[in-house]
């Protein structure tokens, strides 16, 4: 039933009186009738992505959920009993995590406080992360402040969260279906969410600067060494590298800090920053600020360097950066190849990654994209792009950036000759090509010009297949741990079965297994039953002797990944006079 004085009190806002509510209620209501076209006497249901676009969001936010997940977590113990429901969306607005009560999981599909659901404000009309998304700031978005008739039941209090660069990058909401009446009653929930973004924030900052100073700060030095305010990462030459939002604020005034030297902003230089570490008093270490004010400074060295006798691939592994150490876990080829990329990503070398469907190229390339602290991150799709999309894709570009080209093989012709003069009039963008083909294919076939080619492919990273990497069991334990909040657990049984799979489908693959089985268990442990059928694919298409480099040279294993009797694995290996490994 549409409620009359909601839409009536909307009009008024359009005729230009003030409601009286949160000047940035006003402003949504006006952008969601003026701008989007709403209509605030339909009740339109909350907007759910398809599982495809789903598994995009989710695998685009990777980084973030994985910064996230312990904050997430912290704040929803605190919050439990109280019928709140926790939200993590990427910039876009997709909810790709969530914490809720089972007892109430129909009941929150059915509001969109669930995975999937797109709150962006074009969609789903105010509210609170597509207001927090506009503004920037936090927001509580409370009962009949939402637009839309459908909502107005809700609570919602979102506040941002922005990667070290400075752009926004998720947030983090707190609603509730049913909530007192007074907007007041959100403020323990503003403090809250707030506080677990600038966590997350903080989280994130550390995890990609592992081999930089990072200097963090508080307002009282009780908090500095467990929950500082703010951090700054710091390059050899003193000059800011990322930054938290607190960070931005504190020291700038909202400012972008990026390429500031830090003794330009504190009353110190990099050489002063071992005199701020653990081993001195917390009291001690205060920090002069440029307007004449003081904080508590905390300082934390670059990581050691790697020792002299560490083995070629621990020493690989503990070179990678925060971002690249969550895409591998044991397995020397990955590890190779992402010390390439990590070496690669700062610099402006165009990239091709090459892989089968579902490999994890896209992943790949945004956490490059992360490591090399550049602008803008966009995304493109080849497959059926018109040259004008093209255009318009890099239409406002200003300084770095990059360049994401899916499928850089399904590009057509007429848009490929315009790709190529746009890279050529934007030197700052950086393009990211991804492909199914191996390199020298999409020259040796004539699937892409040879201008573009050498346009795009300065270096090329070739991702192994699933089935040849011998960090299954890692991988496996990884993405269970990001179901059911890492409650779930495989009986030896079930993880001999999933180790033992070719995986035609790579990550994506494994990844929609894991969430039948997590749905199908009738508990917390996962069984064989609870399985889905394998996927058989041809046994000739696949490297024998990557399949068994990866099974250790387990004969039966490898048999089950190729889908083959061990007689046949036998055969081969004598047909292609293969040798185990000393």
């Amino acid at each position: 039933m549409v409620e009359r004085h909601h839409v009536e009190e909307i009009a008024q806002v359009l005729d230009g009186h003030a409601s009286g509510r949160d000047g940035y209620v006003d402003a949504s209501w006006r952008r969601c009738v003026e701008l989007y076209g709403m209509d605030p006497t339909r009740s339109d249901p909350a907007h759910i992505v398809t599982d495809t676009e789903f598994r995009i969001h989710r695998d685009q936010a990777d980084w973030m959920i994985g910064a996230a997940r312990s904050s997430l977590q912290s704040l929803f113990r605190q919050v439990t009993g109280q019928n709140y429901v926790l939200l993590l969306t990427d910039a876009e607005g997709v909810c790709v995590d969530f914490f809720g009560d089972d007892l109430f999981v129909d009941e929150l599909r059915n509001a969109g406080l669930y995975l999937g659901s797109n709150w962006s404000e074009d969609l789903a009309g105010t509210c609170g992360v597509g207001a927090c998304i506009f503004t920037g700031e936090p927001v509580t978005v409370h009962q009949d402040d939402h637009f839309g008739n459908a909502h107005t039941g809700l609570s919602c209090t979102a506040a941002p969260i922005y990667d070290s660069l400075g752009q926004l990058a998720a947030v983090l909401d707190i609603s509730l279906l049913r909530s007192p009446a007074p907007k007041s009653s959100q403020n323990l929930a503003m403090s809250l969410v707030t506080a677990a973004a600038r966590r997350v924030e903080m989280a994130n900052l550390m995890a990609a600067s592992r081999r930089e100073w990072v200097l963090r700060f508080s307002s009282s030095f009780e908090f500095l060494d467990v929950d500082p305010e703010a951090a700054v990462s710091l390059d050899g030459s003193g000059r800011v590298i990322g930054a938290t939002r607190g960070a931005t604020r504190m020291l700038s005034r909202g400012k972008s800090l990026i390429g500031e030297r830090i003794d330009s902003l504190l009353g110190l230089n990099v050489d002063d920053l071992p005199d701020l570490m653990r081993d001195r008093p917390t009291e001690e270490r205060v920090v002069a600020l440029g307007d004449g004010g003081a904080v508590f400074g905390h300082a934390i060295a670059p990581q050691a360097p790697r020792r002299a006798h560490m083995g070629a691939e621990a020493s690989e592994k503990r070179a990678l950066s925060g971002f690249h150490a969550t895409l591998a876990g044991s397995d020397p080829t990955l590890i190779r190849l992402l010390t390439q990329a990590d070496r690669l990503a700062p610099t402006h070398v165009p990239l091709l990654i090459c892989g089968e469907s579902g490999s994890g190229k896209t992943k790949l390339a945004r956490a490059i994209h992360m490591a090399s602290r550049r602008g803008r991150f966009v995304a493109i799709d080849c497959a059926g792009t018109h040259p004008e999309e093209m255009r318009d894709a890099l239409a406002g570009q200003s300084g770095p950036g990059t360049l994401l080209l899916r499928r850089i093989e399904d590009l057509q012709p007429d848009t490929a000759r315009v790709l190529a003069g746009l890279l050529d009039a934007n030197p700052d963008v950086r393009p990211i090509s991804t492909t199914t083909y191996a390199p020298s294919d999409l020259m040796a076939q004539k699937i892409m010009p040879s201008a573009l080619y050498f346009r795009l492919s300065g270096s090329a990273l070739e991702l192994p297949p699933l089935r040849e990497r011998q960090d299954l069991g890692w991988l496996i334990d990884r993405l269970l741990r990001r179901r059911r909040g890492g409650e779930m657990r495989l009986t030896p049984s079930a993880r001999a079965e999933l180790t033992a799979r070719n995986w035609p489908g790579n990550l994506r693959e494994l990844g929609n297994v894991l969430d039948v089985a997590c749905a199908m268990a009738e508990t917390t442990v996962i069984d064989l039953p609870d399985l889905p059928p394998a996927t058989q694919s041809r046994a000739h298409e696949q490297d024998l002797e990557a399949v068994l480099d990866a099974c250790n040279w387990n004969m039966a294993r490898a048999a089950r990944r190729l889908g083959v009797n061990r007689s046949t694995v036998l055969r081969r290996i004598r047909r292609e006079g293969l040798r185990a490994p000393d």
